[in-house]
């Protein structure tokens, strides 16, 4: 198999301007370092879904200072079909905790569009109460991407972008989360074949692997945490998150051990120590 190309983005914002423009644009800014200072440290929020998971209802439970329960709760959608979600790290702001909720419906339009959906979602917690807000921020297509009744729809983010793909198409996206508009298409190999899962790890890389157990081809490419490509290649592989377990179900296997990844260089921005005077 052989790579075709990869078109990513290769724009690091500063933390500061990146949370301003997050603000201000409605996007998810950057999550503080630690969150059990923050005043809904002791809430959660769980999730379900209506018939054909064409929506969503959130309910926020849990204690404060003085009460303790559940307090607010609310529905997103419709979707054709809720096919991926994902809640943003919090951030506090203006005496409010700010999330974003992340919604791709694998089904939206005609049945076979994939669109992604982001939702703000902001609490505000009294000693005895906690009010939360959800409303959306916007609605993006991803003309990109296949859908569809039988689609399985993957979604993956780190400090500064989303990654979305389907197992019914031969590439993923990209998307910045500071604008919501900068998407690039993560292209994948040729012979084509499907996404088969997005996955990251702790310091925000990614990791799109393409192929499925019935294909007999299985590719993958590897993302930085500024959206800049790592490297690319055959193999199904995956990288491990500390909070939430990988589901092998539609992966591919691969018996074969790339032995030409196994090697070490210099960068080039490094000095040679110890090097002759030329």
């Amino acid at each position: 198999m052989s790579r075709t190309s990869i078109k990513l983005a290769l724009l690091a914002s500063s933390f500061a301007l990146a949370l301003t423009a997050a603000l201000s644009a409605g996007a998810q800014p950057v999550a503080q370092a630690t969150t059990s200072a923050l005043p809904d440290a002791n809430l959660y929020t769980s999730y379900f879904f209506s018939s054909g998971y064409q929506g969503v209802t959130w309910i926020v439970c849990g204690s404060t200072t003085e009460s303790e329960g559940c307090f607010d709760s609310g529905q997103l959608g419709p979707f054709g079909q809720a096919g991926a979600l994902l809640q943003s790290d919090p951030v506090e702001y203006k005496g409010a905790v700010i999330r974003y909720i992340y919604v791709v419906d694998d089904a939206a339009g005609s049945g076979k569009g994939v669109k992604l959906y982001v939702y703000k979602k902001s609490d505000v917690i009294t000693s005895t109460f906690d009010t939360s807000t959800v409303t959306l921020v916007k609605a993006v297509p991803l003309p990109q991407l296949v859908g569809g009744a039988s689609a399985t729809a993957y979604l993956a983010a780190n400090n500064g972008y989303l990654f979305v793909g389907t197992n019914l198409t031969p590439n993923a996206v990209e998307i910045q989360k500071t604008n919501l508009t900068q998407i690039s298409t993560i292209e994948g190999f040729s012979p084509p074949v499907n996404v088969s899962g997005i996955s990251t790890d702790s310091y925000g890389n990614v990791t799109v692997t393409f192929g499925s157990p019935l294909s007999g081809e299985s590719g993958n490419v590897q993302i930085g945490p500024d959206g800049s490509g790592l490297g690319d290649g055959g193999g199904a592989w995956v990288m491990l998150s500390p909070t939430l377990g990988l589901s092998t179900s539609s992966l591919p296997t691969t018996d074969i051990f790339p032995v030409n990844k196994m090697h070490v260089r210099l960068k080039k921005n490094v000095a040679t120590q110890g090097a002759p005077a030329q």
